[in-house]
């Protein structure tokens, strides 16, 4: 980078001896312009209180600085934090007009900070101020809230009353776990409310507190929440229903709803052939239209607890194609993978090749393959009974007439034959792909295809997962106290809603503008794109680094940044931030 100086600053620099610092400020600056725009630090220290006798930093500020550590550094680790602010002492400075020491992030100070946080009466009022900002100053709808919760393992010690313990996981079922209970908000996938629950607990009774939280932040009658079959237990649904709200979530396949199930099928089946099933249609990646389920619906009264007044539901019975042909697939590798296992049960005779020479082994083997691959019933296997026999001498030595003789029989059991049951396997294949769901909604509010469409968008709740887990590397977790565990979860989730406002932000201005933005795939620096992920967002601000020039007396001298490119001033215009942001962090002339 080359700077032009003039004569004044030739003829003062000529006569010091020069110090230079050199901050990366990269997507730090974004961060940080992001956060105070939605209001994080003001509404953090308005709900912690600050000790009489505290100095530093306040706990808002505090938190918004630690973020912006863990966003860019994917390190959440605290006793990190305090390299990081000395490094950055000059930028953090400028662009939070705070007096930094690093001492305001040492490990204690931090330890603190996760206490207040992990407080209920802080934490929840943290949330409804910040979801009343967002709503407010984004204009954001909110009208679905989708619920679901995801388990976090870790390498803790089991303890009694602890938040690690031990329960069903996707992760990891060998190692403890807490539990995260989250409502988000559509479309944007912005976290409303966060709990943090210990990792045994099932998530059934999970989804009422949540949802009555969200209700209360929110004051509106008439939300849909959205959920996975857990959220479809009727406590749940009654809950909802009484406090004037609607919901939509799948049945899942146990109790009444499995023996139920195949009249249903059977019923869509036969509309299908008559022609009856309502057709789904969806615009893919491509542009092309494509069918993206069929169905049909009908009323059903429904009621809670006895005594309580009922309410009808409609039971939505939808098969979707890509669902039935994934699932057909997967049968057709579990035949082929049980025709190999059973051929192989009975190999020819040869050295190391063994035998079965009892039927029940057979018959258990063949069970047992079956079974593994989930083929029961639709797999026949013949198989026959071989005796060899061998005539042997008696003793040792040569044989002759006169030895005595003996008949050894081998036995051995060989299969023959398998052979599939088309009937059974077409009979099955009919079911696949089917899945009823229920709602409250009338028909108005959402349609069957209103409904379905908007359940398909469920992958919005699960990437606040994924980025809790990726870009904030939550696991392995460097806290081991329950409030600790429960505090940095939720400053990691304040995290997240940063980053999915940042991205619903941009691609709304680009929507709007009906633009899109080069230059955010390194791969292919010519590809446009009007739906640009966050992550490819702050990777754009990778090369941005400021420059400090000092005297020996310690006085700043100049400072520098990097020049922004086109794109990244784009990117700051439609955030509405500017480029002064980063223009603050600038001194290009020298003082008298």
């Amino acid at each position: 980078m080359k700077i032009q100086l003039s004569q004044q600053a030739k003829e003062v620099l000529g006569k010091s001896e020069l110090v230079i610092i050199t901050e990366r400020v990269d997507d730090v600056a974004l961060l940080i312009g992001q956060m105070v725009k939605m209001g994080l630090p003001e509404v953090l220290d308005r709900h912690i209180p600050r000790h009489w006798k505290q100095r530093g930093l306040s706990w808002g500020w505090t938190a918004v600085l630690w973020l912006a550590h863990i966003l860019t550094e994917g390190d959440h680790r605290k006793v990190s934090v305090e390299a990081y602010i000395k490094g950055m002492k000059h930028t953090l400075s400028r662009l939070t007009a705070q007096a930094i020491e690093p001492l305001d992030f040492s490990d204690d100070r931090l330890g603190h900070l996760l206490k207040h946080l992990s407080k209920s009466r802080y934490w929840h009022g943290i949330e409804q101020d910040l979801n009343e900002r967002s709503i407010e100053v984004h204009a954001l709808p909110q009208n679905v809230i989708r619920c679901d919760a995801t388990t976090v393992s870790g390498d803790h010690e089991v303890t009694a009353g602890g938040l690690l313990q031990f329960g069903h996981s996707k992760d990891d079922p060998t190692r403890p776990q807490i539990k995260v209970m989250m409502g988000s908000l559509d479309p944007l996938g912005m976290p409303l409310s966060t709990d943090v629950l210990s990792g045994e607990r099932a998530d059934d009774g999970l989804y009422i507190p949540i949802i009555d939280r969200i209700r209360a932040g929110l004051s509106k009658s008439g939300l849909l929440f959205v959920g996975d079959c857990k959220m479809s237990a009727l406590d749940t649904r009654g809950h909802i229903v009484r406090h004037q709200h609607v919901y939509l979530s799948p049945l899942p396949l146990t109790g009444a709803t499995a023996e139920a199930m195949e009249a249903w099928i059977a019923e869509g089946v036969a509309k299908d052939e008559a022609g009856e099933l309502e057709r789904i249609f969806r615009t893919n990646d491509r542009g092309h239209e494509v069918l993206a389920a069929e169905g049909y619906e009908f009323d059903r009264p429904c009621c809670a607890q006895e005594g309580e007044e009922a309410w009808t539901e409609r039971v939505l019975v939808v098969r979707s194609p890509a669902h039935a042909a994934r699932q057909t697939a997967g049968l057709e590798t579990r035949l082929v993978n049980a025709e190999k296992n059973l051929a192989a049960l009975t190999p020819p005779r040869g050295r190391g090749k063994r035998q079965i020479t009892d039927e029940a082994t057979l018959l258990e083997a063949i069970s047992t393959v079956l079974k593994a691959q989930r083929v029961g019933g639709l797999l026949s296997v013949e198989w026959e009974k071989q005796t060899e026999r061998k005539t042997q001498y008696v003793g040792r030595g040569r044989g002759s007439a006169s030895r005595e003789k003996r008949v050894i029989k081998h036995i051995r059991y060989h299969i023959t034959r398998i052979v599939r049951q088309g009937d059974n396997i077409a009979a099955l294949t009919g079911r696949f792909g089917w899945k009823a769901f229920v709602t409250n909604a009338v028909q108005k509010r959402l349609s069957l295809t209103d409904a379905v469409l908007c359940y398909r968008n469920e992958y919005r709740v699960e990437r606040i997962f994924n980025r809790l887990k990726s870009r904030l590397h939550i696991a392995p977790m460097f806290v081991k106290l329950n409030e600790q565990i429960e505090g940095l979860t939720h400053l990691l989730t304040l995290g997240v809603r940063v980053l999915t406002v940042m991205e619903f932000v941009l691609r709304r201005s680009l929507q709007n503008d009906q633009a899109t933005l080069p230059g955010l795939h390194p791969e292919n620096k010519k590809r446009m794109t009007d739906k640009p992920t966050v992550e490819r967002i702050l990777k754009a601000f990778s090369a941005v680094s400021l420059t400090i020039v000092k005297n020996a007396a310690g006085e700043e001298i100049m400072r520098r940044l990097t020049p922004l490119s086109g794109l990244q001033e784009d990117i700051l215009q439609r955030q509405g931030l500017g480029t002064s942001l980063y223009g603050q962090l600038e001194i290009q002339e020298i003082g008298n």
